[in-house]
């Protein structure tokens, strides 16, 4: 490594490293501006901004886009935003934004394009915006937007102005319509009024996932892509934007179309990254012309090898005892997440579902060798297929590889006659492709594909990760609650990957959805390592009674992972985790005294006990605790590929689910963390060569009965080692085992010296652990340049 500083990063290179800020009302753009110094200091080169397109008046995150023409007024508008440009570019930082492309906000009052529609129907140039099945629902929008049913609210309905008002929401109505009697213009508009129930069965708009207040739009349409996003266009142009993270894109009818169009309309002038969960070990479609994804496959890499693999299966066991049948039911995480699967399917996305099997109908229809396929029997073959689709959503590319023969087969298994089975392979083979290319067709193939990606997160996501929860710190977008440990060598795997082929794909270990931020989950993680400690937490505050045994578990774990008793932030977390769950209330079904249980028990215990002090075993592992969110932190931050911290994780940050994660920034005083997060991200900054070249990451060996305990990598351009990452894995495990023993980690050669430090030395070959570790449970080591030697 040279001690020359190198040119700060231009807008067409990828960043260093980026800094994740939700700017909403109370946090706009000047208040930003003012962290910027704070932010710079750090050593990021970017601050990535939430959505700043107009949205809902008052909205906390953004993403319900109401104007693609403008930059939202509440946080100081287009001048705001360019100020904040200005003031970063000075200490050096560009601007990464969040793009939303997928969904607006369904608000006829906010939404000028969706309040055009209403009015004019499908003839109107704005009807091309979104997917609305006009040939359902007698030819009118369903607004499931009234809090009862429509006999219970129209006496408080009222026209004035050529508009239907209704408790502070705004109707458009069709031309000539104002003067008729109130049923009269109800009927005679282009939208019906409903019962906000009635979403679930009757919806014929696309959504976002199961949220009806966002309607989808059709940026597959040229026109459409053009008019949603001239203003982000000529930002990056006018060098304001120099980097977008794409929201949702498996929402769209055509990923890799959209991204190919938005890297031509953006001159390639930026740092692309896609929200992308990726299950298991599906890659990312290399075709695709982005950076890489937003960082959630990072996270489950990083996360998993801090897992005790064989701590992890016992602890599945104390959690079936624990929770019996009131949780998972009984069974794995596959079953669980299948049970999940069709709940969703058959009553979030019924709708969904329907518009599926109607297209279906109508292709068939049209085709004389497919005509007698009774549309139940269709609905049925789209139903379970569906549940089949073990990823969030498949391409063309790969589309046999996930719809396979085997899933087909399954699928049949819900029929009793075997010849009506064959809608299954109709369904499939419309979903491959395999049956035509008209417009139908096409349409049929984009809907599935949606559908399954809205209900893998629906079903997995939002459920089946509040069902089974044996280890919650495994239950993040895109890990796998069955399998949460990650080995160091399929780590080094993963790791070897990304350099190669990905080497500006981002990475995240807290982001604004996650459930628990990751120095939450480290806490929780530790019980891997101790499942027997955490058998005895339970018993010892067996004494306060839970609604249920799977509550219970929940609340105590989450309670235990926040580390201090809070009822004021753990109540509302665990109230939304069973309403998640699904289990005993809901959202749509609410049972009120279950939850003023689950409030009670909260407050009783999880909120006032201080579990992580309950016992001296349980006080004993605060250290491991904090080995485990220094080492995360270290390892993501000198890992293939871009850094985010999300705001406020450069310390101590404990953070549960939204909103609670989403509370307005504020700098906070340094902890020991803030200064591995600097040493890291100021190493990355003024070096980047070192970490941005393909084929920079080599893994380092490490000998001896305790090496697992030892994860090393060095990163370096064209093959050299220039900086060598080493922590400290499982160290409760390691201290059971009799500690490092004649362990021995391989250093590469040359002098080394500390940069956590600034003061130790060491020499390449190999070196104890015990040496390496002395003063703290990670190491980050630069090399002495040759002059210097």
């Amino acid at each position: 490594m040279t001690s020359s500083l190198p040119s700060p990063p231009s807008a067409r290179t990828v960043p260093t490293a980026t800094y994740r800020l939700q700017l909403q009302p109370e946090f706009p753009f000047p208040a930003a501006e003012r962290a910027v110094p704070h932010l710079a200091a750090l050593g990021v080169s970017h601050l990535h901004l939430s959505p700043v397109l107009e949205a809902v008046p008052g909205s906390t995150h953004g993403y319900d886009v109401t104007d693609h023409r403008a930059i939202r007024a509440e946080l100081g508008g287009e001048e705001g935003l360019r100020a904040l440009a200005a003031t970063a570019r000075a200490h050096g930082l560009g601007l990464v934004v969040d793009l939303v492309p997928n969904h607006m906000a369904a608000s006829p009052t906010h939404n000028h394009a969706l309040r055009e529609v209403l009015r004019e129907g499908p003839e109107s140039p704005y009807a091309r915006w979104f997917d609305i099945d006009w040939t359902a629902g007698d030819g009118r929008v369903l607004l499931p937007v009234l809090p009862a049913r429509l006999p219970d609210v129209r006496e408080r309905m009222r026209v004035a102005d050529g508009v239907l008002h209704l408790d502070g929401q705004e109707f458009p109505l069709r031309a000539g319509t104002e003067g008729l009697p109130l049923p009269e213009l109800l009927d005679a508009q282009w939208y019906r009024l409903g019962w906000w129930r009635l979403a679930r069965t009757e919806l014929n708009y696309r959504r976002f996932f199961t949220i009806s207040e966002l309607i989808g739009v059709r940026v597959e349409d040229p026109e459409v892509f053009d008019a949603t996003h001239g203003k982000i266009v000529e930002l990056v142009r006018d060098g304001v934007i120099e980097g977008l993270r794409i929201d949702h894109p498996d929402g769209l009818a055509d990923p890799e179309g959209y991204l190919e169009r938005l890297r031509e309309a953006t001159g390639g002038r930026c740092w692309t990254v896609v929200e992308k969960i990726l299950t298991g070990a599906e890659p990312l479609a290399p075709a695709w012309p982005v950076a890489g994804t937003t960082g959630y496959d990072a996270l489950r890499y990083v996360d998993g090898v801090f897992v005790d693999g064989v701590g992890a299966d016992e602890l599945s066991d104390v959690y079936r005892e624990f929770a019996g049948r009131a949780g998972d039911r009984g069974g794995s995480w596959e079953a669980t997440a299948r049970r999940s699967a069709y709940e969703v399917v058959t009553h979030d996305l019924a709708a969904e579902t329907a518009a599926l099997a109607r297209l279906a109908d109508r292709i068939c229809a049209a085709d004389p060798g497919l005509r007698d396929h009774a549309p139940w029997a269709l609905r049925t073959a789209v139903r379970e297929l569906l549940v089949r689709v073990p990823v969030y959503r498949f391409y063309r590319t790969d589309a046999e590889s996930v719809l396979t023969p085997e899933a087909a087969r399954g699928a049949k298994a819900a029929f009793a006659v075997p010849e009506e089975a064959t809608a299954v392979d109709t369904v499939r083979d419309l979903a491959l492709g395999l049956l035509g290319d008209g417009h139908e067709h096409r349409a049929f193939r984009a809907r599935f594909a949606q559908t399954s990606s809205a209900l893998r997160a629906k079903s997995v996501e939002d459920t089946a990760f509040y069902r089974y929860t044996p280890l919650l710190s495994a239950n993040e977008v895109g890990g796998d609650p069955g399998r949460p440990a990650i080995a160091p060598e399929e780590f080094h795997a993963y790791c070897l990957r990304l350099s190669r082929y990905w080497p500006g794909t981002g990475t995240v270990l807290s982001t604004h959805d996650t459930k628990r931020s990751a120095d939450v989950r480290a806490g929780i993680a530790v019980l891997s390592q101790c499942p027997a400690v955490w058998r005895e937490l339970l018993e010892e505050v067996a004494g306060v009674p839970a609604p249920d045994p799977h509550l219970a578990w929940t609340a105590w774990q989450t309670a235990f992972g926040f580390g201090t008793p809070d009822p004021a932030r753990l109540g509302p977390a665990v109230l939304k985790s069973v309403r998640e769950a699904g289990l005993h209330t809901s959202w749509t079904e609410p049972d009120p005294a279950y939850e003023r249980a689950v409030t009670d028990f909260v407050a009783a215990g999880p909120g006032r006990i201080p579990l992580r002090a309950a016992s001296e075993a349980a006080f004993a592992l605060e250290p491991h605790i904090r080995a485990h969110m220094l080492g995360a932190t270290l390892v993501q931050l000198t890992m293939p590929g871009v850094p985010e911290l999300y705001q406020g994780t450069e310390r101590e940050y404990r953070a549960l689910v939204d909103p609670d994660n989403r509370t307005p920034f504020t700098v906070g005083e340094d902890d020991d963390k803030t200064a591995v997060v600097r040493a890291a991200l100021g190493l990355r900054r003024r070096h980047p060569e070192v970490f941005a070249a393909p084929d920079s990451y080599t893994p380092l060996a490490v000998t001896g009965a305790t090496a697992p305990h030892c994860l090393a990598f060095a990163r370096g351009e064209g093959g050299s080692a220039e900086v060598v990452t080493a922590v400290t894995r499982l160290p409760l495990r390691l201290a059971e085992a009799g500690g490092w023993q004649d362990t021995e980690l391989i250093l590469p050669p040359g002098r080394w010296f500390d940069l956590l430090d600034g003061v130790r030395e060491f020499t390449g070959g190999a070196v104890k652990p015990v040496d390496l570790f002395d003063a703290r449970p990670v190491s980050l080591l630069g090399r002495r340049p040759a002059r210097e030697e």
